[in-house]
């Protein structure tokens, strides 16, 4: 779970559904969301949730992070949301916060990782790095749309709804299509 603060919420129902479907799931987040408090809620208790539902300790740095290769730990890597910001350090291969980390020794294993994208610049500064990651072996993505086509011309957001249901598709290495949506109904 990287930043987008306005998302979390839909991304704890993502997590949820995606801990019903998957035995284990290992919470990771970025160092900004592990210590952020916003509008939206209190960092301390997004992060005693999260480990509530995933029923263990949520990783918050790089050195926690840097492991996920080398001990294969993972199956599938989900960043939920991915926001601009991130998307542009996994294009660039910046691996600077706990969750780049985390894709950067999850792909060294050949392994899936599934985006959520959910950024205010992503039909503008992140449109090129959303479509440079589009293109690589072993990234796939939730479908997503723009949020508010007018107030928001440049936003897009991912369906957290369908996070669980991307998620088995990746594990088949397959895109849950389609990945661009339509506006919401």
């Amino acid at each position: 779970m990287c930043g987008s603060f306005c998302t979390h919420a839909q991304a704890m129902t993502a997590l949820e559904r995606v801990k019903a479907r998957f035995a284990r799931v290992v919470p990771i987040v970025s160092e900004c969301t592990a210590a952020t408090d916003t509008r939206f809620g209190a960092a301390h208790d997004l992060m005693r949730e999260m480990e509530r539902i995933c029923d263990c300790r949520v990783i918050t740095t790089v050195k926690d992070a840097e492991p996920i290769g080398p001990k294969k730990l993972l199956d599938l890597l989900i960043i939920a949301p991915c926001t601009g910001n991130t998307l542009g350090k996994l294009a660039s291969g910046v691996t600077d916060t706990s969750v780049t980390m985390a894709a950067k020794a999850h792909l060294r294993n050949d392994r899936p990782v599934l985006i959520a994208p959910s950024t205010n610049d992503g039909l503008a500064g992140s449109a090129a790095n959303l479509g440079a990651l589009m293109g690589r072996k072993n990234l796939y993505f939730v479908p997503f749309r723009q949020d508010d086509p007018e107030k928001k011309p440049t936003s897009l957001v991912a369906d957290f709804s369908l996070v669980a249901e991307a998620a088995e598709w990746a594990l088949e290495g397959r895109q849950f299509q389609p990945v661009l949506m339509g506006p919401a109904s």
